[in-house]
C-alpha cells in the first residue's frame, strides 16, 4: 500500500474516532505530499525517497516548534505539536540506535578515508543519504564530529 493509501485509511480512522490532533496531522501531510505532487507537475506517486524526506521534515518541524514553546513555558501549544510529531512518524521507517548510526558512520569514515574535521561534510552527505529518514541530522552530526575529531 503507498503512503497516500495508508495516510487516507488513518484519516478515516481519525474521524471515526474523532481525533482532532491526528486529523490535523495527517491532513497536513496528505496537503504537503499533494504540494509535492503538484510541484513536480506529475500525477504520478512520489519516490519513497521523497515521501521520507517529507515526513521527516514534518516531524522536524513540530519538534523544533514543541521545543521553542517549551521555552516559553506555553505547554499548551507544545503538547499538540509532539503528538502531531508522534502520529507523523508513524509513517516512517523505524529509527536506527546510536550504536547502528555508529556503525555506519565509521564504516563510511573508512570507506572514505576520511581524516578529521575537513572531511566532514563528504562524510555526513554519504551518511544522510544513506540513512534518510532513520536518523536525524543532529544525531548523525554529533556521531561523526565525534569520530572525526
Amino acid at each position: 500500500m503507498s503512503l497516500q493509501e495508508d495516510i487516507m485509511t488513518a484519516m478515516k480512522a481519525a474521524m471515526k474516532e474523532k481525533d482532532q490532533t491526528a486529523l490535523a496531522a495527517l491532513r497536513a501531510v496528505k496537503s504537503e505530499i499533494l504540494l509535492a505532487q503538484t510541484a513536480s507537475g506529475s500525477k504520478e506517486e512520489l519516490t519513497e525517497e521523497t515521501e521520507i524526506k517529507i515526513l521527516s521534515k514534518m516531524v522536524k518541524q513540530r519538534k523544533d516548534s514543541a521545543a521553542i514553546f517549551l521555552e516559553q513555558d506555553r505547554k499548551d501549544l507544545a503538547l499538540p505539536e509532539i503528538d502531531q510529531a508522534e502520529i507523523i512518524s508513524q509513517f516512517l521507517p523505524e529509527a536506527l540506535s546510536e550504536e547502528e548510526i555508529e556503525k555506519v558512520v565509521v564504516m563510511t569514515i573508512e570507506e572514505t578515508g576520511a581524516e578529521g574535521m575537513k572531511d566532514m561534510g563528504k562524510v555526513m552527505g554519504i551518511v544522510s543519504k544513506e540513512l534518510a529518514g532513520q536518523a536525524d541530522g543532529k544525531t548523525i552530526s554529533t556521531i561523526v564530529k565525534a569520530k572525526l575529531s
